[in-house]
Parts: C-alpha cells; structure tokens; sequence
C-alpha cells in the first residue's frame, strides 16, 4: 500500500531542522509522497526548495489568512513565477479565518481573491483553509466555478460539506476524526462520496489518536487512513487505491 500526504509542513520549523529523518519516517509507514503546504512567502520558498530535493516532496505556495495583511502585488507576483515551478502542485494555503482574526478581515478578502484569481490563471487546484466562516468561503469559491481544490482540516457541518462537494471540491481528512468529540466529522465521511477525500496530516499540527497533543509527522498518516477504513468498512488497501486515485485526479502535476 502506499500514501500521498495532501497537506503537511516540513517547512514548518517544528519540522524543518529534521527534515529529512522524518521523511524516511514517513516513507518507513508507507507514506511515498508529501505535499509540502506555504503559508506565507518564507515558507513557500523553503517548500519549492525542499521540493527540489527529493523526488518524494511537491509544494504547494500561498499566503495563510493569519499573514494575508503581507500579501503585497511583490507577493503575489513571487507566487505566480513558482506556480510555474513544475514541483508546484497547488496554490494554498489560502482561505479566512475568522477565529483568530490575525488579519484584518478586508485583507483575508483581498488575499483569497487574489490568489483564487491565481490559481485560475494558472490552471492549479487550491488548498483552502477554512475556521469559522465556512459560509462566506463557500460564497467565495462560487465565483470561480471552473477552479477545483481541497477543504483542508475539514471542519463544518454535514450541510456545509455538501455544499462544498457540490462545487467540486475535495475534502482534507486529518487526525481530528480519529478523536473522540468528532462524532459529526465521522458522520460526514462515513457518508461521503469515497472519490472527493484526500488523507493529510497537517503536521506539526492535529497528531492523531493516540499522539494527540505531540507534534504531529507525515508518518502518522495510516493512523488516519485505519480510522477511515473503520467508517467505511472497507480494507485498508481500499482506502489506499481510492485515496490515491483521489489526490492525483486534483493535484495532477504529482
């Protein structure tokens, strides 16, 4: 069996300064590609560098929401040379976040639209994060009908989630539905189409059972995929084949 983590952060300094011991972690549990997620300008240019130094590791640049007050024309334009990078698979992570407000909120506004309009442009799928406003994302993503992405961390509600499958996206499936409290998540995947989830770690970040509350790793990731097999009653090599077919139909520069 192998693995693609959709969503991670090598780049992350949690993980950066170990890089390559936990890629071979990672690769050791059967996790065979990473896609390495920019959150601002520093980030997205270490993720194209990393992603050129082994065939295992994409990237995906963009500016966060908490950092959208940074997303200058000079940003933007830094952006658009690397979604020409061919280890560039994605545009992201880009979205609102209301929850924390890092950002003023005209400014997550200016941010996502800018870098939508870049993924059109280019002809990329976008990694969208998403905490709280998931209506007002939603709205946003109905502007560009002919762009295809995923819902990282899928966090809303059964509603919320059809909604967003019926605009094409995917949904990002991480360590979270492997906790307790995260009964209506389960729900939403048990009940999913199996050809829209992709499976993420979003490490350093959301470590699953039973590592809830360590720093998380692209290694983890069949702990994920168990728990999905479990809602689906489906073996674990199913879950492989589907999730598989699944991240290269959307991210298909991998």
């Amino acid at each position: 069996m192998r693995w693609t983590d959709t969503h991670c952060h090598l780049n992350h300094p949690d993980l950066y300064s170990e890089w390559q011991a936990a890629l071979y972690r990672a690769q050791q549990s059967g996790v065979e590609r990473l896609v390495l997620i920019g959150y601002d300008e520093a980030s997205s240019r270490l993720a194209v560098h990393l992603a050129e130094q082994s065939d295992a590791l994409y990237a995906a640049v963009g500016v966060h929401p908490h950092d959208a007050a940074s997303c200058s024309p000079d940003t933007l334009q830094q952006l658009r040379e690397w979604t020409r990078h061919p280890r560039v698979v994605a545009v992201g992570e880009i979205g609102l976040d209301f929850y924390r407000d890092l950002s003023p909120r005209e400014a997550q506004y200016a941010a996502f639209r800018a870098q939508m309009a870049l993924a059109h442009e280019q002809g990329l799928p976008e990694v969208i994060h998403c905490r709280e406003p998931y209506e007002q994302v939603l709205t946003e993503l109905s502007e560009y009908p002919d762009v295809r992405g995923v819902l990282h961390c899928f966090s809303g509600t059964p509603a919320q989630a059809q909604r967003g499958l019926a605009l094409g996206y995917y949904l990002g499936i991480g360590g979270v539905v492997t906790f307790k409290s995260a009964e209506t998540l389960r729900a939403i995947v048990q009940g999913m189409p199996r050809d829209r989830l992709l499976l993420e770690t979003d490490a350093p970040y959301l470590a699953p059972h039973p590592y809830r509350g360590k720093r998380n790793e692209p290694a983890y990731l069949p702990l994920i995929a168990q728990q999905v097999a479990a809602l689906w009653d489906a073996p674990l090599a199913t879950v492989s084949e589907i999730t598989e077919a699944n991240t290269q139909r959307l991210f298909q520069r991998l």
